[in-house]
C-alpha cells in the first residue's frame, strides 16, 4: 500500500490539503479564520506545527491557552499580541485605550470586551500589511474568556486582509466563542496508518491479534498509540490491552502518564508537580520555587529523559495531558505546598494577581488576607474588563474569608460579577452564601434584587415578583436604586404582557407611586412617572408626563452617556406617542452612546428599534442594513436575539413567505419564555400581512388577540387600526366601533400628526358620505407631514378604494396612483395586489415595478455605500460596523462597479437618485 504520510504527518493528508489551501486564500487577501478541534491527543497540535513550518512568507504570532490561567482575563491574547504591540498607535483612540486598559498598561474604566475585540482586528489587519500574518493558537479550550472572545470576535471579521487565524481546541466544543467558525475536524488515523504507528514504537514483532485490539481501543488516536503501549510489560502486551476499560481517553492517557510519573523519584515527581502549578512557564520563577521547596534542579534529569518535560527557554510538558495528570494525581497536601513556593517566588510587584491566585491555591483554612489579595486582583480583573477573572477572584476570596459578615458581602459582590459574566447559575450558589448572615438590611436587599436580576435576565416569569420585593425592600435604603428597580420590574410586567398569568404591572405601579420621591428629579423619574401612571388611571392621563420624559431624554442639552439604560424605554414612549422625530432621535442617541463605548449588549436594541423605524418609514434599504448589522452582532457575541425589527420590516416589505416563516419561528421562540410582547408583535404582524392581502377573516383573529393585552401600549396600540379595518371589511360594525373607541382615547391624547393621520383614517372607514370624505383628507393631509410613508400610502389606498365604490374613478384612480407610487419607490410589495385590483377596476392597468439600480447592493454594501455618502472614512466606516479598514476598500470596490461608478464624489448623487441614501 502507498505510503499515506503528507508534510511529515502519517494519514493526515486531508487536512494538510486543507491548511495549504488557508495558506494559498490568505496570502492572496482572503482572510480565515479556522478551528482545528477534535479530541486530546488526536493530532492537532501537530497540524498547528505544520502550519506554521509551511507558512514561508508570512508572519507567524503564536499563543496557547493554559488551564490555570483560564481565569486570568486577557492573557491569551496578550501573549499572541505582544509581538505587535508596536502597530498599537495605528488604532483608534478609543480602540488603543480599551487594549491598553485589558493589558494592564494604562488605568481606566473596564472596556468592553468587543471593543477590545475590534481593536485586536484592526492590530491584526494593520499587522499583515507589510507581510502576511497567521496567527496560531493551541488549546483554545483553554483560554481565558475575555481572550477567546476578543480573538473569535476577529476571527469572524476577516475578509479582505492578509490574516489567518488558526485555533486548535478540543473536543467537546460547548462555549458559544466557537459557535459558526470553519472547522477542520480531525479523527482518528485510519487502521493502516494507526498499525505503522503503532510498529513504530513497539520494538520487536508485535501479536497480530494484540495490535488489532491496540488499534481499536485507541480508535486511531496517535497520542494513545504512542503513549498507552509504554509501561505496559511483555507479558500484558500479549494478553491484550489490560481490561476493557470505559473511561474517557483522555483519562486514560493521562493514566498513562501517570504511571510514568510515579516510577521517578521523589524530587522529580515534585519537580513536575511545581512545573505543572505554573502555567507560564516562566524558568526563572521555577529555579526560586525550586529552591523554596530545596529541589535541585538535576532533579529535572530524569522527567527530561522520559521525555515527560524540556526546560529551556521555557517550561514546556510534552503534551498538555502530562501537566493535567501531573496535577491531578498529586497528593492535596503536596498541590498545596507547591503553590505555596510559587507565591513565595513570585514578585508581588510585578505579578500581583498570579501571587495572590498561588497564595490562595496553597491554602488550608481561611486566611484574611490572602482573602484580601484576591479582592484587589478582583479590582484589578474589573478596570481590565475581565468579568469571569473577577467573578473567579471574588469566589475564591469569599470561600477564604472567615469574618462572616466580610464573606456575605464578599460572596454578594462574586454574584453580581458571576451576573454580568453570564454565569447565572453560579450567581445563584454564591447569593445562598451571600443569604447566610441578615444582620445588615440593605445587604440582604441587595441580595434579593442581584437574585431578582439573575432571574429577569434568564427569562423566568417569577422575575416581575422578585423586582417589585426588592425595590419595596430598597425603598428606605437606597431610594433611587428603589425606583431603579420599579422601572425594571415595570418593564419585565410589559415584556410578559398578555402572558402574564395577572398582570402585575398594576401593582407595580401602584407601588412605585407610593414610593419615596427623590429630592432632585432625574430624567428616569420622569420615565417611572409616565409607566406607573399609564398603568394606575390610563394612557390619556399619562401623555403630559410621558412628552416630558421624551423631552427630557431628547434635549441634546441634558445627554448623559449614563442615560443607556434608559433610552430603549424613552424610545418605547416615544412611539406611543406616535412621536417618530424623537423615537429617531433617542434611537440614534442610544445607538451612538453604545457605539462610542464598544457596548455590544446595548447595540442591537437600539438598532432592532431603529430598524423597525426606518420600516414605518419606507425607508427599507437602511432597515435591511440595520438587520444585517445585528445579525452580524449575534454571530460575533454568540447572542440570539428575537426578530422584533426584522418582522415589521418584513410586513411593509410584503415579503410574505419570508415574513410568515419569521412569525412561526417568533411565536414559538416567546410562548417558551412567556414573552407576552413578542407574542403581541407576532398578533400585529399577521393581522397587518393578512389586511394588506384583502384577506379580513383571517386577520380579524390575531388583531383580536393582541388587543388582549391590557397596557394598550407599544405593539397592542399598533393592532387597532388593523381590528378596525378587518372589523368593517368584514360586516362586524360593533367590534370595529370598540377598536375606535380604544384608539381613539390614546390616538387624541398624543395629539401627533402620525397619531392623528391614523386616527383619521380608522374613523373614515366607519363614516360615511362627506364625513368619511372629510376623515380621508384629513388622514392623507396629517400623514403627508410626516415620515411614515407606509402609512399614508395606506391612508390613500383606503381612500382610492372608498371614491371608486362612491362611483368617482377618476379621484379613485389618482388616490390609488399616489399609494402605487409610494410603495414601489420605497421597493414594497405590501398592498400592491389590492392596488392592483382596484386600479384595473378604474380602467388603468399596472405592471410589476422594476427593480432600482441600487437593489443589486447586498445589506452591508449598501450600509458601507451610506456611510461613505456621508462622509465617513474606511477607518471610521470599519470601526462603526466592526471591520478593517482594508475590508471596507474592498466592498466599496464592489460597490462602485455595481453602481458604475470610480470614486466616492459620484456615491451621494447615485444613492439619491437610485432611492438609496434616505
Amino acid at each position: 500500500m502507498a505510503d499515506s504520510t503528507a508534510g511529515g504527518l502519517r494519514g493526515r493528508r486531508q487536512e494538510v490539503a486543507r491548511l495549504r489551501q488557508l495558506l494559498t486564500e490568505v496570502g492572496a487577501g482572503q482572510g480565515q479564520a479556522l478551528i482545528v478541534r477534535g479530541e486530546p491527543g488526536i493530532g492537532k497540535s501537530a497540524l498547528l506545527d505544520y502550519l506554521a513550518a509551511r507558512a514561508d512568507g508570512y508572519r507567524v504570532v503564536r499563543a496557547s491557552g493554559v488551564e490555570a490561567e483560564m481565569e486570568l482575563p486577557f492573557a491569551g491574547l496578550h501573549q499572541l499580541c505582544v509581538p505587535m504591540l508596536n502597530l498599537a498607535d495605528r488604532l483608534s483612540p478609543l480602540q488603543r485605550e480599551a487594549l491598553d486598559v485589558a493589558f494592564g498598561l494604562r488605568a481606566g474604566p473596564p472596556p468592553d470586551r468587543f471593543l477590545v475585540g475590534a481593536a485586536t482586528l484592526t492590530l491584526l489587519s494593520e499587522a499583515s500589511v507589510a507581510q502576511p500574518l497567521m496567527c496560531v493558537v493551541d488549546d483554545g479550550q483553554w483560554l481565558d474568556q475575555a481572550s477567546a472572545q476578543a480573538l473569535t470576535f476577529a476571527a469572524r471579521r476577516l475578509f479582505a486582509d492578509r490574516v489567518g487565524v488558526v485555533f486548535g481546541v478540543r473536543d467537546p466544543v460547548t462555549t458559544p466563542e466557537w459557535r459558526g467558525l470553519p472547522e477542520l475536524v480531525v479523527r482518528g488515523l485510519g487502521d493502516h496508518d494507526a498499525k505503522a504507528l503503532l510498529e513504530a514504537v513497539i520494538p520487536g514483532r508485535l501479536d497480530a491479534h494484540v495490535e488489532q485490539r491496540i488499534v481499536a481501543e485507541t480508535r486511531g488516536n496517535p497520542l494513545a498509540l504512542l503513549e498507552l503501549p509504554r509501561g505496559l510489560t511483555a507479558a500484558e502486551l500479549a494478553g491484550g490491552f489490560e481490561r476493557p476499560d470505559v473511561r474517557p481517553l483522555a483519562s486514560q492517557l493521562e493514566q498513562t502518564f501517570a504511571r510514568r510519573m510515579q516510577t521517578l523519584p521523589p524530587e522529580t515527581q515534585q519537580l513536575l508537580l511545581t512545573a505543572a502549578a505554573e502555567p507560564v512557564g516562566d524558568v526563572p520563577l521555577l529555579l526560586r520555587a525550586l529552591r523554596v521547596l530545596g529541589v535541585p534542579v538535576s532533579a529535572a534529569g530524569p522527567a527530561e529523559a522520559a521525555g515527560l518535560i524540556e526546560i529551556g527557554a521555557r517550561v514546556t510538558f510534552r503534551h498538555p495531558l502530562v501537566r493535567s495528570a501531573t496535577y491531578r494525581e498529586a497528593a492535596s497536601a503536596d498541590r498545596r505546598a507547591v503553590h505555596q513556593a510559587l507565591a513565595e517566588a513570585t514578585d508581588p510587584t510585578v505579578d500581583p494577581d498570579r501571587r495572590a491566585w498561588h497564595r490562595a491555591n496553597g491554602a488550608a483554612d481561611t486566611d484574611e488576607d490572602i482573602a484580601a489579595e484576591l479582592v484587589a486582583s478582583a479590582d484589578r480583573a474589573q478596570r481590565r474588563g475581565g468579568l469571569a477573572a473577577t467573578a473567579a477572584f471574588l469566589y475564591r476570596a469569599t470561600h477564604l474569608t472567615p469574618d462572616p459578615a466580610t464573606r456575605a458581602a464578599r460572596a454578594l459582590a462574586a454574584a453580581h460579577a458571576s451576573l454580568r459574566a453570564g454565569a447565572f447559575e453560579n450567581a445563584l450558589k454564591l447569593l445562598v452564601v451571600a443569604d447566610d448572615w441578615s444582620a445588615d438590611d440593605l445587604h440582604q436587599a441587595m441580595v434579593a434584587l442581584t437574585r431578582a436580576q439573575v432571574t429577569f435576565v434568564s427569562g423566568r416569569s417569577e422575575a416581575v415578583r422578585l423586582l417589585l420585593d426588592a425595590a419595596r425592600r430598597l425603598e428606605p435604603l437606597a431610594p433611587d436604586l428603589a425606583r431603579d428597580t420599579y422601572v425594571d420590574a415595570i418593564s419585565a410586567a410589559m415584556y410578559a404582557g398578555i402572558l402574564a398569568p395577572d398582570f402585575p404591572a398594576g401593582e407595580v405601579a401602584r407601588a412605585a407611586l407610593a414610593a419615596p420621591r427623590p429630592p432632585a428629579e432625574r430624567k428616569q423619574d420622569l420615565l417611572l412617572d409616565t409607566l406607573a401612571v399609564t398603568f394606575t388611571d390610563g394612557y390619556p392621563a399619562a401623555v403630559a408626563l410621558a412628552k416630558d420624559a421624551v423631552q427630557a431624554f431628547a434635549d441634546p442639552a441634558r445627554a448623559d452617556p449614563g442615560d443607556q439604560r434608559w433610552l430603549f424605554q424613552a424610545a418605547r414612549a416615544a412611539i406611543d406617542l406616535r412621536d417618530l422625530e424623537c423615537w429617531d432621535t433617542l434611537t440614534a442617541r442610544h445607538e451612538s452612546i453604545a457605539r462610542e463605548q464598544g457596548d455590544l449588549t446595548q447595540l442591537p436594541l437600539a438598532l432592532t428599534s431603529r430598524m423597525a423605524m426606518h420600516a414605518f418609514s419606507a425607508e427599507f434599504t437602511t432597515a435591511a442594513s440595520l438587520r444585517a448589522e445585528v445579525r452580524t452582532i449575534c454571530d460575533v457575541t454568540g447572542v440570539t436575539r428575537a426578530p422584533y425589527g426584522e418582522i415589521p420590516l418584513t410586513v411593509m416589505q410584503g415579503r410574505v413567505d419570508e415574513a410568515t416563516r419569521l412569525i412561526a419561528e417568533l411565536t414559538e421562540e416567546v410562548m417558551a419564555r412567556g414573552e407576552g410582547a413578542g407574542l403581541s408583535l407576532t398578533y400585529w404582524a399577521r393581522a397587518f400581512l393578512m389586511n394588506s392581502l384583502a384577506r379580513y377573516s383571517e386577520a380579524l383573529e390575531p388583531a383580536q388577540a393582541a388587543c388582549a393585552d391590557p397596557s394598550d401600549l407599544g405593539l397592542a396600540n399598533w393592532v387597532f387600526p388593523e381590528l378596525v379595518e378587518a372589523a368593517v371589511r368584514t360586516g362586524q360594525p360593533e367590534l370595529a366601533s370598540e377598536a375606535h373607541d380604544r384608539l381613539t382615547r390614546m390616538m387624541r391624547a398624543a395629539g401627533t400628526d402620525w397619531a392623528l393621520g391614523v386616527l383619521a383614517r380608522s374613523s373614515a372607514l366607519l363614516a360615511t358620505g362627506k364625513e368619511a370624505e372629510a376623515c380621508y383628507r384629513e388622514a392623507v393631509e396629517r400623514l403627508g407631514r410626516t415620515r411614515v410613508r407606509i402609512e399614508l400610502a395606506r391612508a390613500h389606498l383606503l381612500y382610492g378604494e372608498w371614491l371608486r365604490r362612491e362611483g368617482r374613478r377618476q379621484d379613485a384612480r389618482g388616490q390609488l396612483r399616489t399609494a402605487y407610487d409610494i410603495l414601489t419607490s420605497a421597493g414594497s410589495d405590501a398592498f400592491t395586489e389590492r392596488l392592483r385590483h382596484e386600479l384595473a377596476a378604474t380602467g388603468e392597468t399596472v405592471g410589476r415595478r422594476a427593480d432600482r439600480a441600487g437593489e443589486t447592493l447586498t445589506a452591508q454594501e449598501a450600509r458601507i455605500a451610506e456611510l461613505a455618502a456621508n462622509g465617513l472614512t474606511n477607518a471610521e466606516i470599519g470601526a462603526q460596523m466592526f471591520l478593517s479598514g482594508h475590508t471596507i476598500e474592498w466592498h466599496l470596490r464592489k460597490v462602485f462597479t455595481k453602481l458604475g461608478i470610480s470614486s466616492r464624489r459620484q456615491l451621494r448623487t447615485v444613492l439619491a437618485e437610485t432611492g438609496l441614501h434616505q
